[in-house]
Protein backbone atom coordinates (compact mmCIF):
# COMPACT_ATOMS: atom_id res chain seq x y z
CA UNK A 1 0.00 0.00 0.00
CA UNK A 2 1.24 3.55 -0.74
CA UNK A 3 0.41 5.93 1.12
CA UNK A 4 0.66 10.08 0.31
CA UNK A 5 0.93 12.48 3.18
CA UNK A 6 -0.69 16.13 2.25
CA UNK A 7 1.40 18.95 4.12
CA UNK A 8 0.11 22.49 4.91
CA UNK A 9 2.77 24.62 3.80
CA UNK A 10 3.86 26.07 7.08
CA UNK A 11 6.63 24.66 9.06
CA UNK A 12 4.20 23.77 11.81
CA UNK A 13 2.42 21.29 10.02
CA UNK A 14 4.79 20.34 7.59
CA UNK A 15 7.77 18.98 10.29
CA UNK A 16 5.23 16.92 12.56
CA UNK A 17 3.56 15.51 9.34
CA UNK A 18 7.16 14.29 7.68
CA UNK A 19 8.35 13.01 11.22
CA UNK A 20 5.20 10.89 10.96
CA UNK A 21 6.21 9.85 7.05
CA UNK A 22 9.37 9.34 7.72
CA UNK A 23 8.72 7.33 11.36
CA UNK A 24 6.25 4.76 8.77
CA UNK A 25 9.05 5.13 6.15
CA UNK A 26 11.40 3.63 9.12
CA UNK A 27 8.62 0.59 9.52
CA UNK A 28 9.09 -0.23 5.66
CA UNK A 29 5.80 1.24 4.16
CA UNK A 30 5.84 3.00 0.74
CA UNK A 31 5.22 6.72 1.47
CA UNK A 32 4.95 10.24 -0.97
CA UNK A 33 5.35 13.44 0.66
CA UNK A 34 2.62 15.87 -1.18
CA UNK A 35 2.80 19.52 -0.81
CA UNK A 36 3.45 22.40 -3.15
CA UNK A 37 7.12 23.27 -4.36
CA UNK A 38 8.22 25.58 -2.07
CA UNK A 39 8.65 22.65 0.75
CA UNK A 40 9.82 20.15 -1.11
CA UNK A 41 13.49 20.89 1.35
CA UNK A 42 11.52 19.40 3.92
CA UNK A 43 11.07 16.06 2.44
CA UNK A 44 14.10 15.87 1.53
CA UNK A 45 15.82 16.35 4.69
CA UNK A 46 13.27 13.84 6.13
CA UNK A 47 14.11 11.81 3.18
CA UNK A 48 10.91 11.42 1.55
CA UNK A 49 9.88 10.92 -1.83
CA UNK A 50 8.58 14.00 -2.51
CA UNK A 51 5.81 15.10 -5.50
CA UNK A 52 4.67 18.56 -5.74
CA UNK A 53 0.80 19.63 -5.63
CA UNK A 54 -0.58 22.20 -8.08
CA UNK A 55 2.81 23.46 -9.62
CA UNK A 56 1.35 25.93 -11.98
CA UNK A 57 -0.41 27.34 -9.73
CA UNK A 58 2.02 27.71 -7.00
CA UNK A 59 6.00 26.90 -8.95
CA UNK A 60 8.87 27.10 -6.95
CA UNK A 61 9.43 30.53 -4.94
CA UNK A 62 5.75 31.68 -5.81
CA UNK A 63 3.96 30.29 -2.45
CA UNK A 64 6.64 33.18 -0.29
CA UNK A 65 4.59 36.20 -1.75
CA UNK A 66 1.63 35.06 -0.60
CA UNK A 67 2.79 33.98 3.60
CA UNK A 68 4.71 37.34 3.28
CA UNK A 69 2.01 39.45 4.03
CA UNK A 70 1.04 37.24 6.98
CA UNK A 71 4.23 38.25 8.92
CA UNK A 72 3.04 41.90 9.60
CA UNK A 73 -0.81 40.22 10.77
CA UNK A 74 -1.88 39.60 14.59
CA UNK A 75 -5.71 38.63 16.23
CA UNK A 76 -8.52 37.95 13.52
CA UNK A 77 -7.09 40.13 10.49
CA UNK A 78 -3.94 37.43 10.41
CA UNK A 79 -7.22 34.60 10.98
CA UNK A 80 -8.80 35.82 8.03
CA UNK A 81 -5.92 35.57 5.60
CA UNK A 82 -5.31 32.47 6.82
CA UNK A 83 -8.45 31.03 6.16
CA UNK A 84 -8.79 32.61 3.07
CA UNK A 85 -5.06 31.55 1.87
CA UNK A 86 -6.28 28.21 2.74
CA UNK A 87 -9.55 28.37 0.51
CA UNK A 88 -7.17 29.20 -2.47
CA UNK A 89 -5.21 26.23 -1.63
CA UNK A 90 -7.85 24.13 -1.53
CA UNK A 91 -9.49 25.52 -4.63
CA UNK A 92 -6.21 24.55 -6.71
CA UNK A 93 -5.88 21.05 -4.82
CA UNK A 94 -9.35 19.57 -5.37
CA UNK A 95 -8.33 19.94 -9.10
CA UNK A 96 -4.63 19.02 -8.63
CA UNK A 97 -4.56 16.38 -5.51
CA UNK A 98 -6.50 13.91 -7.33
CA UNK A 99 -4.49 13.75 -10.71
CA UNK A 100 -1.56 13.14 -8.43
CA UNK A 101 -2.80 10.51 -6.90
CA UNK A 102 -3.64 8.51 -9.92
CA UNK A 103 -0.53 9.34 -11.71
CA UNK A 104 1.27 7.71 -8.35
CA UNK A 105 -1.05 5.11 -7.69
CA UNK A 106 -1.20 6.36 -4.53
CA UNK A 107 -3.19 3.53 -2.24
CA UNK A 108 -4.49 5.68 0.86
CA UNK A 109 -4.05 9.54 1.87
CA UNK A 110 -3.12 11.66 5.11
CA UNK A 111 -4.79 15.32 5.75
CA UNK A 112 -4.21 17.64 8.04
CA UNK A 113 -7.36 18.17 9.88
CA UNK A 114 -6.24 22.92 9.14
CA UNK A 115 -7.63 21.84 5.31
CA UNK A 116 -9.87 19.43 6.38
CA UNK A 117 -12.75 19.89 3.45
CA UNK A 118 -9.75 17.88 1.11
CA UNK A 119 -11.61 14.82 2.96
CA UNK A 120 -13.83 15.37 -0.03
CA UNK A 121 -11.40 13.88 -2.43
CA UNK A 122 -10.60 10.61 -1.21
CA UNK A 123 -13.90 10.51 -0.13
CA UNK A 124 -15.16 11.04 -3.96
CA UNK A 125 -12.23 8.35 -5.16
CA UNK A 126 -13.86 5.73 -2.48
CA UNK A 127 -9.80 5.97 -1.08
CA UNK A 128 -8.98 5.06 2.89
CA UNK A 129 -8.01 8.37 4.35
CA UNK A 130 -6.98 9.54 7.92
CA UNK A 131 -6.71 12.89 9.51
CA UNK A 132 -4.26 15.05 11.61
CA UNK A 133 -4.22 17.33 13.77
CA UNK A 134 -0.97 19.35 13.71
CA UNK A 135 -2.07 21.90 15.24
CA UNK A 136 -5.03 21.96 18.15
CA UNK A 137 -7.88 20.13 17.29
CA UNK A 138 -10.99 22.78 16.10
CA UNK A 139 -13.85 22.43 18.51
CA UNK A 140 -17.29 23.14 16.67
CA UNK A 141 -19.27 21.84 19.00
CA UNK A 142 -19.76 24.71 21.55
CA UNK A 143 -18.25 22.36 24.65
CA UNK A 144 -14.97 23.85 24.93
CA UNK A 145 -13.80 27.14 23.54
CA UNK A 146 -12.68 27.10 20.07
CA UNK A 147 -8.84 27.33 19.77
CA UNK A 148 -8.77 30.49 18.46
CA UNK A 149 -9.15 32.05 22.07
CA UNK A 150 -7.27 31.85 25.10
CA UNK A 151 -11.02 31.47 26.97
CA UNK A 152 -10.23 28.64 29.81
CA UNK A 153 -12.74 26.12 30.22
CA UNK A 154 -15.73 26.82 31.85
CA UNK A 155 -18.57 23.74 31.51
CA UNK A 156 -21.37 25.81 33.36
CA UNK A 157 -24.42 27.33 30.99
CA UNK A 158 -22.05 30.49 30.84
CA UNK A 159 -19.86 28.98 29.17
CA UNK A 160 -21.41 27.41 26.83
CA UNK A 161 -23.01 30.16 25.79
CA UNK A 162 -19.55 31.97 25.86
CA UNK A 163 -18.23 29.28 23.45
CA UNK A 164 -21.08 29.30 21.32
CA UNK A 165 -20.72 33.49 20.65
CA UNK A 166 -16.81 32.87 20.01
CA UNK A 167 -18.08 29.93 17.13
CA UNK A 168 -20.45 32.69 15.69
CA UNK A 169 -17.62 35.49 15.56
CA UNK A 170 -15.52 32.77 13.79
CA UNK A 171 -18.61 31.69 11.45
CA UNK A 172 -17.76 34.49 8.62
CA UNK A 173 -13.91 33.64 9.09
CA UNK A 174 -13.96 29.66 7.83
CA UNK A 175 -16.85 30.32 5.68
CA UNK A 176 -14.47 30.98 2.53
CA UNK A 177 -12.56 27.25 3.15
CA UNK A 178 -15.97 26.10 3.62
CA UNK A 179 -17.81 27.05 0.63
CA UNK A 180 -14.76 25.51 -1.93
CA UNK A 181 -15.82 22.19 0.40
CA UNK A 182 -19.19 22.99 -0.66
CA UNK A 183 -18.95 23.78 -4.50
CA UNK A 184 -16.45 20.59 -4.77
CA UNK A 185 -19.03 18.22 -3.08
CA UNK A 186 -21.89 19.42 -5.46
CA UNK A 187 -19.64 19.07 -8.31
CA UNK A 188 -18.58 15.55 -7.13
CA UNK A 189 -22.21 14.74 -6.21
CA UNK A 190 -21.06 13.85 -2.91
CA UNK A 191 -24.29 14.21 -0.30
CA UNK A 192 -22.52 15.57 2.76
CA UNK A 193 -24.35 16.94 6.28
CA UNK A 194 -22.67 20.27 6.65
CA UNK A 195 -24.31 20.82 9.75
CA UNK A 196 -22.18 17.99 11.45
CA UNK A 197 -18.79 19.59 12.42
CA UNK A 198 -16.60 16.87 11.49
CA UNK A 199 -18.19 15.91 7.98
CA UNK A 200 -14.89 15.90 6.02
CA UNK A 201 -12.92 14.52 8.95
CA UNK A 202 -11.64 10.73 8.51
CA UNK A 203 -14.05 8.03 9.86
CA UNK A 204 -11.30 5.41 9.88
CA UNK A 205 -8.92 7.55 11.94
CA UNK A 206 -8.06 11.26 13.34
CA UNK A 207 -5.28 11.77 14.88
CA UNK A 208 -3.67 14.42 17.15
CA UNK A 209 -0.04 15.46 18.39
CA UNK A 210 -1.63 17.41 21.04
CA UNK A 211 -0.95 15.43 24.24
CA UNK A 212 -4.19 13.92 25.92
CA UNK A 213 -2.83 15.75 29.52
CA UNK A 214 -2.18 19.20 27.85
CA UNK A 215 -5.94 18.95 26.57
CA UNK A 216 -9.00 20.30 28.16
CA UNK A 217 -11.51 18.60 30.10
CA UNK A 218 -14.55 17.26 28.14
CA UNK A 219 -13.53 17.90 24.72
CA UNK A 220 -16.30 16.58 22.40
CA UNK A 221 -14.12 14.16 20.21
CA UNK A 222 -15.90 11.56 17.92
CA UNK A 223 -14.60 7.83 18.56
CA UNK A 224 -11.91 7.41 15.78
CA UNK A 225 -10.22 10.26 17.62
CA UNK A 226 -6.58 9.49 19.43
CA UNK A 227 -4.47 11.95 21.27
CA UNK A 228 -0.94 10.73 21.34
CA UNK A 229 1.59 12.95 21.53
CA UNK A 230 4.36 15.15 19.73
CA UNK A 231 5.42 13.79 16.33
CA UNK A 232 9.09 14.39 16.35
CA UNK A 233 12.15 12.48 16.98
CA UNK A 234 14.92 15.04 16.87
CA UNK A 235 15.98 13.84 13.16
CA UNK A 236 14.84 13.92 9.17
CA UNK A 237 15.23 17.99 9.75
CA UNK A 238 17.67 20.18 7.64
CA UNK A 239 20.72 21.45 9.13
CA UNK A 240 21.10 25.43 10.36
CA UNK A 241 23.11 27.12 10.69
CA UNK A 242 24.48 28.77 14.40
CA UNK A 243 27.19 30.60 16.70
CA UNK A 244 27.67 28.13 19.06
CA UNK A 245 30.40 29.74 19.93
CA UNK A 246 28.85 32.82 20.98
CA UNK A 247 27.00 31.20 24.07
CA UNK A 248 28.50 31.90 27.40
CA UNK A 249 27.62 28.48 28.79
CA UNK A 250 24.65 30.39 31.14
CA UNK A 251 21.50 28.89 30.82
CA UNK A 252 19.25 30.38 28.10
CA UNK A 253 16.27 32.44 27.75
CA UNK A 254 15.18 31.28 24.00
CA UNK A 255 12.67 33.57 22.33
CA UNK A 256 10.95 32.67 18.87
CA UNK A 257 7.65 33.67 17.09
CA UNK A 258 7.65 30.87 14.41
CA UNK A 259 8.18 30.90 10.94
CA UNK A 260 5.01 32.60 10.09
CA UNK A 261 3.86 35.83 12.42
CA UNK A 262 7.64 36.61 12.41
CA UNK A 263 7.09 40.18 10.57
CA UNK A 264 6.81 42.34 13.91
CA UNK A 265 9.84 43.92 14.76
CA UNK A 266 8.19 45.99 17.58
CA UNK A 267 7.00 42.86 19.41
CA UNK A 268 11.00 41.44 19.29
CA UNK A 269 12.16 45.36 20.24
CA UNK A 270 9.90 44.73 23.49
CA UNK A 271 11.14 40.65 23.94
CA UNK A 272 14.58 42.53 23.92
CA UNK A 273 13.78 45.47 26.40
CA UNK A 274 11.20 42.70 29.05
CA UNK A 275 14.19 40.10 29.30
CA UNK A 276 17.01 42.70 30.09
CA UNK A 277 20.60 42.36 31.38
CA UNK A 278 19.84 39.09 33.73
CA UNK A 279 23.01 37.93 35.89
CA UNK A 280 23.91 34.05 34.49
CA UNK A 281 21.66 34.18 31.99
CA UNK A 282 22.03 34.85 28.16
CA UNK A 283 19.27 35.25 25.35
CA UNK A 284 18.73 33.99 22.40
CA UNK A 285 16.55 35.46 20.09
CA UNK A 286 15.57 34.20 16.84
CA UNK A 287 13.64 36.78 14.36
CA UNK A 288 12.55 34.48 11.37
CA UNK A 289 13.48 34.85 8.00
CA UNK A 290 11.92 38.06 7.17
CA UNK A 291 13.35 40.86 9.60
CA UNK A 292 16.58 42.58 9.20
CA UNK A 293 18.41 41.79 12.93
CA UNK A 294 19.56 45.33 13.13
CA UNK A 295 16.56 46.57 13.48
CA UNK A 296 16.03 44.49 17.18
CA UNK A 297 17.30 47.23 19.73
CA UNK A 298 17.86 47.36 23.20
CA UNK A 299 19.53 43.79 23.20
CA UNK A 300 21.50 42.88 26.20
CA UNK A 301 24.95 42.82 26.12
CA UNK A 302 25.71 39.13 25.71
CA UNK A 303 22.35 38.29 23.55
CA UNK A 304 22.29 36.20 20.44
CA UNK A 305 20.07 37.30 17.76
CA UNK A 306 19.50 35.49 14.53
CA UNK A 307 17.22 35.12 11.66
CA UNK A 308 16.65 31.14 12.19
CA UNK A 309 18.23 28.44 15.00
CA UNK A 310 18.51 25.04 15.92
CA UNK A 311 15.37 24.87 17.77
CA UNK A 312 15.53 21.44 19.38
CA UNK A 313 19.12 21.59 19.94
CA UNK A 314 18.86 25.17 21.83
CA UNK A 315 15.80 23.89 24.13
CA UNK A 316 18.11 21.54 25.68
CA UNK A 317 20.09 24.10 27.52
CA UNK A 318 17.07 26.74 27.89
CA UNK A 319 15.58 27.61 31.59
CA UNK A 320 12.61 29.32 29.43
CA UNK A 321 11.12 30.03 26.35
CA UNK A 322 8.91 33.17 25.66
CA UNK A 323 6.99 32.07 22.58
CA UNK A 324 3.91 32.90 20.11
CA UNK A 325 2.63 29.81 21.28
CA UNK A 326 2.65 27.64 17.99
CA UNK A 327 1.62 24.16 19.31
CA UNK A 328 5.16 22.60 17.85
CA UNK A 329 6.82 25.34 19.84
CA UNK A 330 5.05 24.10 22.36
CA UNK A 331 5.29 20.67 22.56
CA UNK A 332 9.16 21.15 21.68
CA UNK A 333 9.79 23.21 25.03
CA UNK A 334 7.29 20.34 27.13
CA UNK A 335 9.03 17.42 25.44
CA UNK A 336 12.34 19.22 26.89
CA UNK A 337 10.59 20.17 30.45
CA UNK A 338 10.66 23.98 29.77
CA UNK A 339 8.28 26.31 30.75
CA UNK A 340 6.86 29.19 28.77
CA UNK A 341 6.01 32.39 28.55
CA UNK A 342 3.44 33.04 25.71
CA UNK A 343 2.41 35.93 23.50
CA UNK A 344 -0.54 34.42 21.39
CA UNK A 345 -0.77 36.63 17.88
CA UNK A 346 -2.98 34.03 15.93
CA UNK A 347 -5.20 31.02 14.51
CA UNK A 348 -4.46 28.30 17.41
CA UNK A 349 -1.99 30.17 19.39
CA UNK A 350 -4.59 31.85 22.07
CA UNK A 351 -6.09 28.22 22.51
CA UNK A 352 -2.34 26.99 23.27
CA UNK A 353 -1.85 30.00 25.48
CA UNK A 354 -4.67 28.75 27.63
CA UNK A 355 -3.51 25.22 27.83
CA UNK A 356 -0.24 26.28 28.96
CA UNK A 357 -1.88 28.38 31.92
CA UNK A 358 -4.28 25.42 32.26
CA UNK A 359 -1.58 22.97 33.26
CA UNK A 360 0.59 25.59 35.09
CA UNK A 361 3.55 25.13 32.53
CA UNK A 362 4.03 29.12 31.71
CA UNK A 363 2.06 32.00 31.59
CA UNK A 364 0.84 34.35 29.06
CA UNK A 365 0.35 37.67 28.37
CA UNK A 366 -2.35 38.53 25.38
CA UNK A 367 -0.70 40.80 22.74
CA UNK A 368 -2.77 44.33 23.64
CA UNK A 369 -1.35 43.95 27.07
CA UNK A 370 2.21 43.25 26.05
CA UNK A 371 5.07 45.78 27.08
CA UNK A 372 8.49 45.90 28.19
CA UNK A 373 7.42 45.23 31.78
CA UNK A 374 4.50 43.39 31.89
CA UNK A 375 6.91 40.85 29.77
CA UNK A 376 9.59 41.20 32.69
CA UNK A 377 6.86 40.89 35.21
CA UNK A 378 6.06 37.50 32.99
CA UNK A 379 9.49 36.47 33.05
CA UNK A 380 10.29 37.01 36.46
CA UNK A 381 7.19 35.16 38.22
CA UNK A 382 8.24 31.95 35.85
CA UNK A 383 11.55 32.45 36.49
CA UNK A 384 10.91 32.72 40.24
CA UNK A 385 8.50 29.93 41.06
CA UNK A 386 9.52 26.25 40.74
CA UNK A 387 6.26 24.98 39.97
CA UNK A 388 6.85 26.11 36.41
CA UNK A 389 10.01 24.31 35.74
CA UNK A 390 7.91 21.06 38.04
CA UNK A 391 4.62 21.49 35.53
CA UNK A 392 6.85 21.30 32.51
CA UNK A 393 9.04 18.40 33.85
CA UNK A 394 5.64 16.20 34.89
CA UNK A 395 4.45 16.96 31.24
CA UNK A 396 7.86 16.38 29.81
CA UNK A 397 7.90 12.36 31.29
CA UNK A 398 4.30 12.05 30.42
CA UNK A 399 5.34 12.91 26.70
CA UNK A 400 8.05 10.42 26.93
CA UNK A 401 6.25 7.62 28.43
CA UNK A 402 3.19 8.12 25.52
CA UNK A 403 5.81 7.91 22.80
CA UNK A 404 3.40 9.79 20.64
CA UNK A 405 5.36 9.21 17.15
CA UNK A 406 5.63 5.58 17.82
CA UNK A 407 1.66 5.35 19.08
CA UNK A 408 0.56 7.32 16.35
CA UNK A 409 2.35 5.01 13.59
CA UNK A 410 1.00 1.87 15.54
CA UNK A 411 -3.12 3.34 14.60
CA UNK A 412 -2.09 4.39 10.87
CA UNK A 413 -1.10 0.66 10.96
CA UNK A 414 -4.36 -0.82 12.53
CA UNK A 415 -6.06 1.89 10.30
CA UNK A 416 -5.02 0.58 7.03
CA UNK A 417 -4.44 -2.72 7.70
CA UNK A 418 -0.34 -2.37 7.49
CA UNK A 419 2.17 -4.98 9.14
CA UNK A 420 5.36 -2.93 9.91
CA UNK A 421 8.50 -4.81 8.01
Amino acid sequence: MKIAFVGVPSPGHLNPMASLARQMKLRGHDVLFLSLMDTEAVAVAAELPFAPLCPEAYPAGGFLKFIEPLGRLQGEEALEYTFQLLADISRNEFVGLPKVLAQHKVDAVLLDEVNNPLGLVPMSLGMPYATVSNALPFDFTGLTPVCTFSASHDPSSEGLVRNRQFLQRMKPIFAPREAVGREYAQRMGLDIDWDDPFATISKRLWLAQTPKVFDLDASPWPSQFHYTGPFHDGAGRGSVGFPWEQLTGDPLIYASLGTLQNGLAEMFNTIAKGVGERSGMQLVLSVGPVLDVREIKSLPKNAVIVNSAPQLELLKQTTLCITHGGLNTALECLSQGVPMVVVPITNDQPGVAARIAATGTGTFIPLKELTASSLRAHVDEVLGNPKYRSNALRLKKNIQMTQGLTKAADLLEEAFGLRST
